[in-house]
This record gives structure tokens, C-alpha cells and sequence, in this order.
């Protein structure tokens, strides 16, 4: 009762259909009730509410239908279909998208938002030279094609899985292969694995092919949260951790918050407190808190091996040890040493198996599954079968969803979610690429498309990519692609320097009918997350080190952070090469973040993150003037400064801007940096302090 209420409240706001009076009216009654305890049943169960047509007509819950492309005016600036809809809003409030960014800054912004590295002085000079028509699409092409594409996407689908490589809570134990999904979702984004089966295999991987090392990996999604192994109570351990699985699939796939229902009904949302724990019998069966041997046909072949020679070896020392004490004179020191050699084969142990953080049914008879009372795991409620969520009616009854007595529910589940007329599932993913390249989704709550989320800014757009990435094979690079190429990512994201430069007036425009650029007629100015900034850095000074994959790297940390640490909280790794890695393959402590991407709103992994969140602090500036790695960048980009360019300081200036801002200087910035070095003698110190200086403009940490 309190949650329809409560409903009908917010649709009569959001569609405007009632003057403020009689809205007030209703936001009020609406907080009296939320005063008073839900509908309780004799046996102390909530009663379960109805969803109406009211509730499943909401935006996010009606089908994708694939919209018409809109009519324009200026139909030749639009490359793509993702065009049309946005110049068709522009157009109505009688704007015009801002012109388009330069060359430098176009390769710039796409190389970062594909790859999460800088474009090197060769790609620079290649992109400027290739005066073909479609130079830019090629560009775009050759970026997908690489590996630090995967390595990109991969940070994204991470801070939503909650992924690291620690429990967490008091004692934060280290898992020693969660390592493993990690670079199962780098491989599967660079190999364009559809999303529909990305999905699958991570809910179900282990009962849709059991035999594959792969699919067991990507099970590891359902794993990555925190988790308290000394708890007292196994009971509550197990309950945590399954409503948060519960939570993390309905924010992560189908943009819903779902965590408040473990308790109640939820008070916005149609989604009942039975929903919920329908949703989290799905994974009742799953043995959640041990790691499991994982399926390998090179261990396995080794195994056979081992066990064959084994008993070869078992059976020829026997035969040795009976022929020698039947033997005349018996040698003593022989069947000694006979025995000891057998006794070493039988105790030997088979080569290790591969061990994962992985899904797997439990053993024996079917799970029956509850609603806890007010999400309390010692109060079970009435039994509940599993079935998918109400609200999303899409031609299943809530009996026909899924029932314990069938073997592989998250088969069931899994493929429920990525049906191609599934009307959330396509939305979030097609939003969260889309805030992914341009900083805002066209739901500006991309975990959150529930009644309290934003609306769409361009809701046929939404939907339009929703009903677009079934029919292009739930590619994810193929609408990666239709994004970056298209007329709306290449606009220029600054205001022309001279007054009467053309686009002035355009812009002016833009800034004042639409200053949030909710209507997207100019691209916004983002700020690079810590890692891409460290990789950034490591990349211009020519340090970064290309090696892939594997247990997660501790470099060195900051004196002044391992003083508060545990003895063996961060071994640091011996080969120093390994510490100029990728940020995305750096230890990930659940307690600890590393201090640089701290300073830099890395996200808590306790919780799914959507969005991060990108503040302004006076550490982040001390970070990189000040910190030892800031230094040491800056003298190996000196460094490759003096050894690509040895006598000549205008070249040298030149390289030091295309290695960090993917440009050239322009006069004013030349004539200052040969004063600066004038002054300074010309020494090697100067040179690194100029570098060190370019590391810190804002340019050097922003997209434009």
C-alpha cells in the first residue's frame, strides 16, 4: 500500500498532471503513510501487493520499440543514426551543435576513451598525414583491434562487479585467484564476446559448459563482493553475501535498487519484498564460499600422466622389494632404500590443479529457499520458488519463471535476462556506453532506472540503441563504434578563443539555453580516472610495461602509508619491471586503496559503482607535483627526450607536447618553456622539471 502510493505520487510529478497544490496533497499522505507498518499476515509474512498496468507503464518497464529516425534540417551533418535524434532535439529549441574538434584533439579524446592511453607521437603524426575521407574511422578501427581496449573496458565492468582481491572487513584476506575473472573480462571484451552471453556465462557459466576453464572463470561476477570468513555465524555469512549477489544483479543488469527489499517491500519501486527473495533463489543452490578446482585439459592431461607413471613406478619398486628379501644374502641397505623410494611415490602429490573463485552448485538434494522476515536470517518466512521480477512482464508468468525442482536455475535466470525483448537488460548496458564516452548516460541514473531515477534526456535514443545491439549481435564494439564515429562525439568541447571565430555564436547559444548540456550540443569536458592518469604517465615517459594478466602487482607505496599497515599487508613485488603495469593489473586491496587512485575517487569496491565520482582536492594537485612516482615519471620522459631528439631543444620541446598532450605547442608555450630552460642552464634537472610541470596542467588530466 505504501509503495503504490507512494508511485502514484511520483507519476502524477513526473507527468506533470496536477498543479503543485494537489501534489503536495499527495506527497503528504504519502508521509503519513510511510509512517505506518506494511500489510502483515497471521504468521507475521508481509502480504505481497499487486503490480499494475499503472506500474508496468512505466518508462523503463514498457517494451523497446525501435523508433522512427527523426526528421532534421541539417541532415548532411549527420554521420550516424545517433545523430539524427540529437540534432532533432537541438533543432527543435532552435540551436546547433558546436562545430567540430580539431584533429589533435579528436584523436586525443577517442584514443583515451577507447583505450585509456594517450595517442603516441607516431600515431599523432600517421592520423595527421592520412588525408583519406574515412581517416578517422580507421583510427577508430585500429583502436578497437587492441588489447588496452579490453584493458579499458574492463575498469568500467569491474567497479560495478565490486571486484578485488581481498575479502575486506577486519582482517581483509587476500583470494589468491580472483585475479582470474579479471582478466576473463579483459579477454572477453577483446574478442567482442556478445553481451548477451558476457551475461550469461557470468551468472551461469558453470552449468551452461561445465568442462571450460572459461566459463567457470566468468562465474567469479558472483563472487566479487565482501565477505567476512570469521564470522561466528556461517549461517549470516552465507545470507550477506547472497542478498549481495541479489543487489549487484538487479544494479548492475537491470538498473534497479533492489537491496532495500531484503527487508520490505520497496517504497517506490513495484518490487516486493517476495520479489526479492524470489530473485535471490536463483543462487540458494550455490556454494558461495569456497574456491573450487577449475576444469583445464593441460592439468587434467598432467594429472593422467602423473598418476600413470605413479603407479608404474608403484609396481616396479614392489616387484623389487619382493625379489630382494627372497634374495641370498639379503642386502639390508638395498631394500632400505628401495622402501624409502617407494614410500616417496606414495606420498607424492599430483602437479596442482587450478583453483578459482567460481560458482558451483552444492551437492545433494534441492535447497529450499524463504523470505527472511524484515531480512532477518533467523527468522525464515514462507518458502518461495524462484521467478523473475513481476514489474517486467514480458510473456512469463511468475510460477513459469523458474522452480527449485529444475537442476540449473541460473540457467533459467540467465536467459530470461538476455532475451532479446527483454525491456530493461539492452537499456542499461546501451546507457552505461553511452556515459561512458560522453560523461552523463541518457539516464542520468544509470544504476537507478526505477521511479526515484532520472528520466531520459532523449528517451527514443535510449531506445533506439536498446532495440539497435540485439540486431547487431549484442556487439558491444560495433556500438562502440556507432558512438565514437558519429557527428555528437566529434564536437568541439571548449568555446573558440577569439571572439570572431566561427562557432562563436553557435556556442554562446548552447551555454545559455541548455548550460548543463543535457541536449548534448558540445561535448563535455571530463577528467581521467587515477589509473588512466597513472598509465598516462607511464606511457609519455616511455616506462610503461606491456606484460598482461596475472595475480594482481604490488608497487612500491608511499613511506608514510606503509608505516599504518599490517606486517604483510603489501609484499611488494620483486621484479621491478612489473611495477610500471597497467593500472587495471595493480593489486586491488579492499582496505587500501592504492594512495594515487584514491586521491582520485576510486570507488569503494564494497559497493557497485556506477559513476565515479570526480572531485576537486588540493591532494590531488600535492599528488602529482610532489609524490615519488610523479618525479620518477618526469626523469624517464626527460630522459626519452634527450635520446629521440640529443640536439635539439625546439624538437625536444615539440615531443614533450605530443607525448602528453597530443599536440604540438603552440608559440607562446615554446617561447616559455626556452625561457624556463634558459634560465635554468639547460640542465638535466630543468628538463625533468618542465616535464614535471606539463604532467601537472589541466590539460594533461582532462579530455576535452
Amino acid at each position: 500500500m505504501i509503495s503504490y502510493v507512494t508511485r502514484v505520487q511520483i507519476n502524477l510529478i513526473r507527468k506533470r498532471r496536477q498543479p503543485p497544490i494537489v501534489i503536495m496533497r499527495f506527497l503528504a499522505l504519502g508521509l503519513l503513510l510511510l509512517a505506518t507498518p506494511g500489510l502483515i499476515a497471521e504468521d507475521g509474512a508481509p502480504v505481497e501487493s499487486p503490480v499494475t498496468a499503472s506500474d508496468r507503464d512505466y518508462w523503463s518497464f514498457r517494451p523497446v520499440v525501435r523508433p522512427d529516425l527523426p526528421e532534421v534540417a541539417a541532415r548532411a551533418w549527420c554521420r550516424t543514426p545517433v545523430d539524427r535524434f540529437v540534432l532533432a532535439e537541438l533543432e527543435r529549441r532552435g540551436l546547433h551543435p558546436a562545430p567540430e574538434a580539431d584533429r589533435s584533439t579528436l584523436l586525443r579524446r577517442v584514443t583515451f576513451d577507447l583505450t585509456g592511453l594517450p595517442p603516441t607521437p607516431d600515431e599523432i603524426e600517421a592520423f595527421h598525414n592520412d588525408d583519406r575521407p574515412f581517416a578517422y574511422e580507421h583510427a577508430v578501427d585500429r583502436l578497437l583491434a587492441t588489447r588496452a581496449y579490453g584493458e579499458r573496458r574492463a575498469q568500467f565492468w569491474l567497479d560495478l562487479a565490486r571486484f578485488a582481491e581481498t575479502d575486506g572487513f577486519e582482517h581483509d584476506l587476500v583470494r589468491p585467484n580472483a585475479w582470474r575473472y579479471r582478466d576473463w573480462v579483459i579477454t572477453a571484451f577483446n574478442d567482442d564476446m556478445p553481451y548477451d552471453q558476457f551475461v550469461r556465462l557470468q551468472l551461469a557459466g558453470d552449468e551452461i559448459a561445465p568442462e571450460s576453464l572459461s566459463a567457470q572463470v566468468a562465474t567469479g561476477f558472483l563472487m566479487c563482493g565482501p565477505d567476512m570468513p570469521d564470522i561466528n555465524l556461517q549461517e549470516e555469512r552465507r545470507h550477506t553475501v547472497l542478498n549481495g549477489v541479489t543487489a549487484t544483479i538487479g544494479s548492475v543488469l537491470l538498473g534497479l535498487q533492489l537491496e532495500c527489499a531484503a527487508c520490505h517491500d520497496h517504497k517506490y519501486d513495484p518490487i516486493s519484498q517476495y520479489d526479492f527473495y524470489r530473485l535471490r533463489a536463483f543462487f540458494d543452490p550455490v556454494d558461495l564460499l569456497h574456491e573450487h578446482p577449475l576444469p583445464s585439459p593441460t592439468a587434467a592431461a598432467a594429472k593422467a600422466e602423473f598418476v600413470k607413471h605413479q603407479r608404474s613406478e608403484w609396481q616396479r619398486l614392489e616387484s623389487a622389494l619382493k625379489k630382494s628379501r627372497a634374495a641370498s644374502p639379503v642386502d639390508s641397505d638395498l631394500i632400505a632404500d628401495l622402501e624409502a623410494q617407494l614410500q616417496a611415490v606414495k606420498t607424492a602429490k599430483p602437479p596442482p590443479v587450478p583453483m578459482g573463485r567460481v560458482a558451483r552448485n552444492r551437492a545433494g538434494a534441492s535447497v529450499a529457499s524463504h523470505l527472511w522476515i524484515r531480512g532477518d536470517f533467523r527468522t525464515p518466512g514462507p518458502t518461495v520458488e524462484p521467478a523473475f521480477l513481476r514489474v517486467v512482464d514480458i510473456g512469463l508468468a511468475a510460477e513459469d519463471s523458474g522452480s527449485a525442482r529444475r537442476p540449473h536455475r541460473r540457467s533459467d535466470l540467465a536467459e530470461w535476462l538476455t532475451r532479446g525483448d527483454h525491456p530493461i537488460v539492452p537499456r542499461v548496458i546501451v546507457n552505461r556506453m553511452w556515459q561512458q564516452h560522453f560523461g552523463r548516460g541518457l539516464c542520468a541514473t544509470s544504476s537507478d532506472f526505477g521511479f526515484m531515477g532520472e528520466l531520459p534526456s532523449h528517451p527514443e535514443l535510449l531506445d533506439w540503441l536498446a532495440a539497435e545491439l540485439p540486431r547487431q549481435g549484442w556487439s558491444l564494439k560495433r556500438l562502440h563504434r556507432t558512438l565514437v564515429t558519429s557527428s555528437v562525439y566529434r564536437t568541439a568541447g571548449f568555446r573558440p578563443i577569439e571572439a570572431d571565430k566561427p562557432g562563436e555564436e553557435t556556442w554562446s547559444a548552447l551555454v545559455s539555453s541548455d548550460p548543463d548540456n543535457i541536449l548534448l550540443g558540445r561535448m563535455p569536458r571530463r577528467r581521467l580516472e587515477g589509473e588512466a592518469i597513472r598509465d598516462a604517465m607511464l606511457a609519455a615517459s616511455a616506462s610503461l610495461c606491456d606484460h598482461a594478466g596475472g595475480p594482481g602487482v604490488r608497487p612500491p607505496l608511499p613511506k608514510e602509508v606503509v608505516t599504518t599497515l599490517l606486517k604483510n599487508q603489501w609484499p611488494v613485488t620483486e621484479n621491478e619491471v612489473e611495477h610500471q603495469r597497467r593500472s587495471i593489473y595493480l593489486f586491488v586491496r579492499r582496505n587500501l586503496k592504492y594512495p594515487m587512485f584514491d586521491v582520485f575517487d576510486r570507488p569503494d569496491s564494497n559497493r557497485s559503482c556506477p559513476q565515479r565520482d570526480e572531485t576537486t582536492t588540493a591532494p590531488q594537485a600535492l599528488n602529482l607535483l610532489n609524490s615519488e612516482f610523479s618525479r620518477r615519471c618526469a626523469n624517464k620522459l626527460a630522459d626519452r627526450l634527450h635520446s629521440q631528439e640529443p640536439g635539439d631543444r625546439l624538437r625536444r620541446i615539440e615531443l614533450l607536447y605530443l607525448c602528453t598532450l597530443g599536440r604540438l605547442p603552440d608559440q607562446n608555450e615554446t617561447e616559455q618553456a626556452v625561457a624556463f630552460l634558459v634560465q635554468s642552464s639547460e640542465s638535466e634537472e630543468a628538463w625533468a622539471d618542465l616535464c614535471l610541470a606539463v604532467f601537472n596542467l589541466n590539460e594533461f588530466i582532462y579530455i576535452d
